[in-house]
């Protein structure tokens, strides 16, 4: 894959004909429709593109969105409003414009085979993209709006980078697909990008997350139902090829109207008003500050040291927002205890104040408990019945 994508990239996007000969070209081979999507993809095309693109480029991307949607069962139905959008476009951001097409379309052949749905296939990429072309999530990426093949080259990507390829890698195969994100959480803890598919109606996905539950599903789901349409940085938008007026806020280049967008935040949000007696406690786990994260089970244990809500916290690939919430009560103090290839370690906390927090504990400065208290803790949780016979069996000895 990554041999292919060299041979590919050579082509590269230089200074080419006049747009007018692309529009030509794609008019003498597919007739009124081909100058209905070349015409589109210019009318919408951001300024740089006009001046960067060579005909070429854009040939070669239009031909294959129309190979493919000829090629894959679904889509052949799809609209043509949602191909010209979702599916022709070469870009998804302002990323760098590669001609990603051929590798993608030949991968995801292989990868769809099986697939009878806009839906299966996009689980299949989902599924195994990622692990084909060797990238994951990692802060260390060149740029969080890399392009594919930099992602490819590098082995890493943000949560945009990977929406990114996802995207990319739906439409080679002729599933609409567009980037979806917000610049602010509603609880203040950064932005997202990740990736809504087309299959009878929009359903979404974090990329490289799949789940074998199905599409509309996600470690962010509870973030996104408190996004707020009428408050632009918390709102939730999808990328656009056409443009209408609104644009993609993006984090990385915050003045840019590159980018087209609709707000999608309804589709997300849920009208309730948080309890303002409770707390919400995110809970990450690192070896060294902010360096690795590591994977334990971590238990909720009260002022009394019983034991309450548990989980797991993420490591390796998982977004750094992706982590296990606890709701508590506002003022609740207590312990989290940590249990990693059974050592067993603990941080006190609290009194904690109402709304969204984060804890981010260090292994290594950590209280150790010890088996002898973990073996005392477990002895005292027993029922009290069975701790009377057990005193009374010693006595009777």
């Amino acid at each position: 894959m990554r041999h292919l994508w060299l041979i590919l990239g050579l082509s590269g996007v230089v200074l080419g004909t006049p747009l007018d000969d692309f529009i030509n070209v794609v008019r003498e081979r597919h007739g009124e429709s081909g100058e209905r999507a070349a015409r589109f993809l210019v009318e919408h095309m951001p300024e740089r593109d006009r001046e960067q693109l060579s005909s070429e480029f854009l040939i070669e991307n239009l031909e294959l969105a129309f190979r493919a949607r000829a090629e894959f069962p679904w889509a052949k139905d799809v609209p043509e409003d949602l191909f010209l959008n979702d599916v022709l476009p070469y870009a998804v951001f302002d990323e760098p414009r590669d001609p990603w097409r051929p590798a993608f379309l030949e991968l995801g052949r292989e990868i769809v085979g099986q697939a009878r749905t806009a839906a299966e296939a996009a689980q299949a990429l989902n599924r195994e993209l990622f692990n084909r072309i060797k990238v994951h999530y990692n802060t260390g990426r060149k740029r969080p709006n890399a392009s594919p093949q930099e992602s490819i080259e590098l082995g890493m990507a943000t949560c945009t980078g990977l929406s990114i390829l996802l995207v990319d890698a739906c439409r080679a195969v002729g599933i609409p697909a567009r980037a979806v994100g917000t610049p602010l959480w509603s609880n203040g803890r950064g932005n997202h990008t990740w990736v809504e598919i087309w299959d009878n109606g929009w359903h979404f996905t974090g990329a490289d997350e799949y789940d074998p539950g199905g599409l509309n599903r996600g470690w962010f789901v509870g973030d996104a139902a408190q996004a707020k349409a009428d408050v632009p940085r918390n709102a939730i938008y999808a990328t656009s090829w056409k443009r209408e007026g609104l644009t993609f806020p993006m984090v990385w280049s915050r003045r840019s109207e590159a980018v087209a967008a609709v707000n999608v935040t309804a589709r997300y949000a849920r009208v309730a008003e948080p309890d303002p007696h409770l707390a919400r406690l995110g809970v990450r786990l690192w070896d060294q500050p902010r360096v690795s994260r590591l994977v334990a089970r971590v238990t909720v244990l009260d002022n009394a040291r019983r034991p309450g809500a548990g989980g797991e916290t993420k490591a390796g690939t998982a977004d750094l927002n992706d982590m296990p919430r606890f709701d508590l009560a506002q003022g609740a103090r207590g312990w989290l205890r940590f249990d990693r290839d059974g050592e067993v370690r603990e941080l006190a906390f609290g009194p904690l104040k109402p709304g969204e927090g984060t804890i981010d504990a260090v292994w290594g400065e950590l209280g150790l408990v010890t088996p002898a208290v973990l073996e005392l803790e477990a002895w005292l949780a027993l029922p009290g019945s069975s701790v009377r016979q057990t005193h009374r069996s010693c006595s009777a000895r």
